[in-house]
């Protein structure tokens, strides 16, 4: 009886149940911005900062073209930083000017990082195959910036969103790289040309590919519980 109650007091309260999932749903996607913005950072002081000395060794592969590097980093850092703002604070709602002012901070940050990008690619001595997979990557940031931009621009709030997220996926391309980089050399194995251009390939290629299949599996639950809930007696 107890039990039936209680499946009569479900029936009967049909908004609770969409409530606590509403609820868990922004506490896991808080939960993930706040530890991709813990990484970016993290990222930032420890990769950007080897680049601060500039005596260092990694400083010197850059010697005649640091104009470009610098570039790059100052707009790459911008969007590392901005993008878990614009995903973690309710600015969207509360404070929209605001929301619309990073995010205007955040493409500029992506198209000035481009521009470091391209001249990098252009001097770069690395093989054609290194240097195609960075600019396939500069290629996938500004499309689906542009992608984003033309939706909300349409006023689909909706598919801005989903497309920015896909965008700071990109974003942590580099931060990806570094994970998958440090993963190979743990196994003792030398990274060859083919293998740092098939690594950079994937370090945003598997994110937007996971990123799909999670949309995919939201999707099907979602149509599954109209299902369950067409399918109730009234």
């Amino acid at each position: 009886m107890y039990l039936q109650g209680m499946d009569q007091q479900g029936r009967d309260q049909p908004g609770t149940s969409s409530l606590r999932d509403g609820i868990a749903r922004r506490t896991g996607w808080a939960i993930v911005w706040l530890a991709l913005g813990i990484v970016s950072i993290e990222f930032l002081l420890t990769v950007h900062g080897k680049y601060a000395h500039l005596g260092s060794s990694a400083y010197a592969m850059f010697a005649s073209r640091h104009g470009w590097l610098w570039t790059h980093l100052a707009g790459g850092g911008l969007t590392l930083v901005l993008g878990p703002l614009q995903f973690l604070t309710p600015w969207s709602r509360t404070r929209p000017r605001w929301h619309r002012w990073a995010g205007r901070l955040y493409i500029g940050g992506i198209l000035i990082a481009c521009v470091g990008a391209t001249g990098l690619i252009a001097t770069s001595p690395a093989p054609f195959v290194i240097r195609s997979a960075f600019a396939m990557t500069a290629l996938a940031w500004l499309t689906t910036a542009l992608v984003a931009m033309i939706a909300i621009r349409r006023r689909q709030v909706w598919l801005h969103r989903r497309w920015m997220i896909r965008n700071y996926l990109v974003t942590l391309s580099p931060v990806t790289f570094r994970i998958l980089l440090q993963a190979h050399l743990q196994l003792g194995l030398p990274p060859s040309p083919g293998t740092i251009a098939f690594m950079l390939w994937m370090s945003w290629l598997l994110p937007l590919l996971g990123y799909a299949g999670i949309d995919r599996a939201r999707a099907l639950v979602r149509a599954a519980r109209m299902q369950d809930a067409e399918a109730k007696p009234t």
